[in-house]
């Protein structure tokens, strides 16, 4: 390093962890983290500290969690610090009184080639949408989200039957590797940010990624077999889809699904929703052009399980369907 700043580093969950952790290997100071408060997790309710403070704790770093990113005695803790870079990942969206403090600014990590996808979950949603591809971007943060100058980009693969998790683990990697690119570019000064307009032609669609609720999980299988796959793996394994099964006696029960392929059919008297299955070696679920055959799922209450593990402790058959 050609110079010695003190950096203030922003973020929560495991996916901030991995781009920290190669801050610290890189030797750069880190002057304090900022995470979010504990909060109670679990059936016991016990208090759960965020990923991102476990680290800084392990390496002895200062951590602090404010309720508030407004609280005068935050800004003023800040202040003291006096670093000259903030880094900003999987964080919740600044106050201007607390971006515009470092001399050098404050950047963000997201997980997409922005300025498409820009939200809380863009990895759910690209595999969602059945995108090829997706990336990483670093950018100065602004008054607006995820809509402030690029400095860098880097293109990522995804994989045909890839699930969100595991690109959300090669992503985190990757990212890291671009965070200490930017840092290193922004030290010497080696740069040109570049506003997201000049990225995308006004005709142009972009597409949204916003936070992810349980009701947005369910199954529609009055879909075509490949969006449903799709959504599957967008959603594996957190938020997870989920559908319902239904006895042929009305009974309910709540089936997360967490990987699935699928096989198309010319058969156009599908009945969506209808279940097929051996009873012992595979369950498929017809759509509206085809079946999604069940790989790995979970019924309520129960642990996660391959599907013959489910077949041999659940019985099923033919007769029932699912809630469409």
């Amino acid at each position: 390093m050609d110079e010695k700043i003190k950096i203030v580093f922003m973020g929560t969950p495991e996916f901030a962890v991995a781009s920290l952790d190669a801050l610290v290997k890189n030797h750069y100071e880190i002057a304090a983290v900022v995470t979010s408060p504990d909060k109670p997790a679990g059936r016991g309710l016990a208090m759960h500290q965020p990923a991102v403070k476990k680290f800084s704790s392990e390496h002895h770093i200062l951590t602090l969690q404010p309720e508030n990113l407004k609280d005068e005695r935050f800004i003023k803790h800040l202040n003291k610090i006096n670093a000259d870079l903030f880094i900003v990942i999987a964080f919740r969206m600044l106050p201007e009184m607390v971006w515009r403090l470092p001399r050098m600014g404050t950047f963000n990590l997201h997980a997409s080639l922005l300025p498409d996808y820009r939200g809380a979950a863009p990895i759910n949603h690209v595999i969602i949408n059945g995108e090829k591809e997706t990336g990483l971007t670093t950018f100065f943060i602004n008054n607006e989200m995820d809509k402030g100058s690029i400095l860098f980009r880097e293109m990522v693969p995804i994989g045909e039957n890839e699930t969100a998790g595991e690109l959300h683990d090669r992503l985190m990697g990757t990212g890291a590797e671009l965070v200490v690119k930017t840092v290193e570019a922004l030290i010497k000064n080696n740069y040109t940010p570049v506003i997201q307009e000049m990225f995308y032609h006004p005709s142009e669609k972009l597409h949204p990624a916003p936070k992810i609720h349980k009701n947005d999980c369910r199954i529609n299988w009055n879909s075509p077999v490949k969006k449903i796959f799709d959504f599957i793996r967008g959603l594996s394994p957190y938020p997870a889809s989920f559908t319902e099964f239904i006895s042929p006696e009305n009974g309910s029960y709540h089936i997360k699904i967490f990987r699935a392929s699928f096989q198309k059919s010319e058969n156009n008297r599908l009945i969506p929703g209808a279940i097929n299955t051996d009873s012992k070696e595979f369950l498929k679920i017809a759509a509206i052009d085809g079946y999604i055959i069940i790989e790995d799922l979970q019924l309520s209450g129960k642990k996660r399980m391959g599907i013959k593990a489910f077949l041999m402790g659940f019985d099923i058959d033919n007769l029932w369907k699912v809630l469409i």
